[in-house]
């Protein structure tokens, strides 16, 4: 699962490094992800139903339970793309399959951009000063692998409408 450009040696210590100033408050830096993503993208809110239930504001979808929950997921699946920096072909599979789930409950492509833009503005507002250009670079970089896969887990499934 390499991208047009794998990652540099550098880059691969940038990742490690901001990464390791983030994990270790996954839901708190999830919140700011999120966040962002519903002031970038409202129309994505819908797209969060738990048990049936439409949530009437981004804010009450961000202080559900199974919203924290998702949240934590997604901070998971980050950290494993930070452990396999080596050999992200390794989380092929799995990738594929989430692309799988999301194009299933309605998430198109074009949102990843969206997402990855939240991603970013995440780190920013968490690393401050540390956040240069080149980690940005690292980010985008490992972020555009991630969503390369799990689209192919789009174009494996049959068209539909």
């Amino acid at each position: 699962m390499e991208s047009g450009m794998p990652l540099s040696g550098g880059q691969r210590a940038l990742i490690r490094e901001s990464w390791q100033r983030v994990s270790g408050s996954p839901v708190q830096h999830g919140l700011v992800l999120f966040t962002r993503l519903f002031d970038l993208d409202p129309d994505l809110l819908p797209l969060f139903q738990y048990n049936c239930k439409q949530f009437a504001s981004p804010q009450e979808c961000l202080s559900a339970p199974e919203f924290l929950d998702h949240i934590r997921k997604v901070m998971l699946v980050i950290d494993a793309a930070v452990s396999h920096l080596e050999n992200l072909s390794c989380l092929e599979e799995y990738l594929c399959n989430l692309g799988k789930k999301h194009q299933a409950v309605g998430v198109k492509v074009e949102s990843f951009s969206t997402v990855g833009e939240s991603l970013l503005y995440m780190l920013e507002k968490c690393l401050g000063a540390a956040f240069s250009p080149e980690v940005q670079e690292a980010w985008s970089k490992l972020y555009n692998a991630v969503v390369e896969a799990m689209q192919r887990g789009w174009e494996t499934l049959p068209e539909g409408d």
